[in-house]
Formats: C-alpha cells, sequence, structure tokens
C-alpha cells in the first residue's frame, strides 16, 4: 500500500503536520502523565482506524517503557484490571471526544465530572487539546492512506 499523498512533499501539508507537531510538544510537557497520554493517543487511533498511529503510538509507548499488556488492553480497557482510575477517566473522555458522531450530546457530564476527579484544569485542557490533535493527525493519515508498519521509535524527533 502507498499513501495517495506524501505529506512531507507537499508544501502546504508539511506546514500544516509542521503546526500540528509544534502544538503536540506543548501538550508533551504537560503535566498529564506521559504513560496517559499514550494511552489516549492510541485509543483514539485505534477507534478512528488510523493504522500509522496505532503503529507509532504503540512502538514509542513500548520504547518508553510501556508494558505491552496494557498496550494490548488498551482497546478492551473497561474489561481489563491493569489501568488506573485516573487512565480509566482519560479513556472514557477519549472515546466520547473521538466518537462525536455516535453521541448526540458529545461527550456526557459523567465522564467529564469523572474526569475531573483526576486531572486539574491544567490537565483538562492538556488532554482535551491532545484528543482534538490526535484526531487531526488520524485523519490526515487515513484520508491520504499513510501505510502503517516502517515507523521507528522517535521518527520524527
Amino acid at each position: 500500500m502507498e499513501a495517495r499523498l506524501t505529506l512531507f512533499s507537499s508544501p502546504v501539508a508539511a506546514t500544516f503536520v509542521k503546526h500540528l507537531a509544534t502544538a503536540g510538544k506543548v501538550l508533551e510537557d504537560s503535566t498529564v502523565p506521559v504513560a496517559t497520554q499514550q494511552l489516549v493517543t492510541l485509543r483514539a487511533s485505534q477507534i478512528n482506524g488510523c493504522g500509522f498511529c496505532v503503529d507509532m503510538h504503540t512502538k514509542d509507548a513500548v520504547h518508553a517503557g510501556e508494558d505491552p499488556l496494557r498496550l494490548n488492553l488498551v482497546a478492551a480497557w473497561r474489561e481489563a484490571t491493569v489501568f488506573t482510575d485516573a487512565e480509566r477517566a482519560a479513556l472514557e473522555l477519549v472515546e466520547q471526544g473521538t466518537r462525536i458522531a455516535d453521541a448526540a450530546g458529545g461527550v456526557t457530564d459523567e465522564a467529564w465530572v469523572n474526569a475531573a476527579k483526576h486531572y486539574d484544569e491544567e490537565q483538562l485542557a492538556a488532554l482535551v487539546s491532545t484528543i482534538a490533535l490526535i484526531n487531526a493527525f488520524n485523519r490526515l493519515n487515513v484520508i491520504v492512506r499513510n501505510p502503517a508498519g516502517d515507523y521507528q521509535p522517535g521518527q520524527f524527533g
């Protein structure tokens, strides 16, 4: 499989991706635990069917020391015993924030209140921004059919 468009060969797409990546650097420096950020980006990528991002975020998480068992269970997090209550709240938030079309009201008040029990306002802002950012990256990669499997940890910075 080949990508329909190489994002880095188009000046418009390359500049856009560069700006998205810069936004991502801001979020990496937030006080949201790195493991939580990785789980959130992986779960959104799974929901959106973005093979490129699933590949990238799984490999980056393993490279950073994340337990492969936890990564394998992200899609079934509700039934898994390996996630903290805070991680579960973040996973619920990312699911509802990613499946906007599936839920007429978007993110429920219950999911928001639960997340707010575990994260302060700045962390919630970082989580919401992370969810928005990964959904943008997922859509770019799915639209152009960016293939998965060749990513190397740290490849983009």
